[in-house]
């Protein structure tokens, strides 16, 4: 048995080593994804407060105070629901979003005005978010089945992490983007920047994440997300605030007669 083991093992090794070699960049792409998105699952449900500040090119700029729920899918992609409470002239509007894989996400929209519920087209996903430099694409779970993934390399990112570079491509219709680049930490799986490609292959925006605490000893997330748009000289900055987990939040919660109430 000694001997079996004294050579089993090296050979192991060498098949492991090929393994790893044998890679491609697609299916490393695929694989931090997936680790990604298994780093973070378990949260349950959340609550946050949020202040977005919309700059324009003259550098003036507004406000709007926003709280935020979200309830984990199991088998699917995630529940979302996000109410306006200020300035006055957007107060009570809501939006509610359905994540799904490739399968067009559902988003409806409340508008107090009109009194009604207003569902958003999955062929206008790329559109701004209420004159943000969000897109509503932008604001549903990025679920892994979305996109199709590439590895770049490895690099350094800012305040001694090291972080994966990988492209993404959509893998569903009518998105406003032809790929994304993005930075994650590979420790903490954290995000630190997107790059986003209009259809053309320009680059049209970029997304930076800081400020990052740890909930629940286990969950990330960031208290400032800052949207740049290089075509237009806009910007969308979201300051987050108040983070909960596990309030109780149920399936009720994000139905559209809650968009209503």
């Amino acid at each position: 048995m000694k001997i079996i083991t004294k050579v089993a093992v090296p050979i192991l090794l060498s098949i492991f080593a090929v393994s790893a070699m044998a890679e491609t960049a697609e299916q490393k792409g695929l694989r931090i994804a997936k680790e990604a998105d298994a780093y973070d699952r378990g949260f349950g449900d959340s609550t946050a407060d949020m202040i977005m500040t919309l700059k324009n090119r003259a550098g003036q700029t507004s406000t709007r105070k926003i709280r935020s729920k979200i309830l984990e899918g199991i088998g699917d992609g995630d529940k979302s629901l996000s109410l306006f409470d200020t300035p006055a002239d957007v107060k009570g509007t809501a939006m509610l979003t359905f994540s799904h894989g490739l399968k067009p996400d559902d988003q409806w929209l409340y508008l107090p005005a009109l009194k009604r519920v207003k569902r958003i087209n999955s062929r206008n996903k790329s559109g701004p978010f209420m004159g943000s430099e969000f897109a509503f694409e932008d604001l549903g779970s990025q679920e892994v089945e979305k996109y199709h993934y590439k590895y770049l390399r490895e690099e350094a990112c800012g305040k001694g992490w090291k972080c994966y570079v990988t492209e993404r491509t959509p893998a569903y219709k009518y998105s406003g983007y032809s790929k994304q680049i993005g930075w994650i930490d590979t420790k903490e799986y954290r995000l630190v920047k997107v790059e986003f490609y209009d259809r053309k292959g320009t680059k049209m925006k970029t997304l930076t994440s800081s400020g990052y605490q740890q909930y629940l000893g286990k969950y990330w997330r960031p208290s400032v997300m800052s949207m740049q748009n290089h075509l237009t000289g806009k910007s969308t900055v979201l300051r987050w605030s108040n983070y909960k987990f596990k309030t109780g939040l149920s399936k009720r919660d994000f139905s559209k007669n809650a968009l209503a109430r």
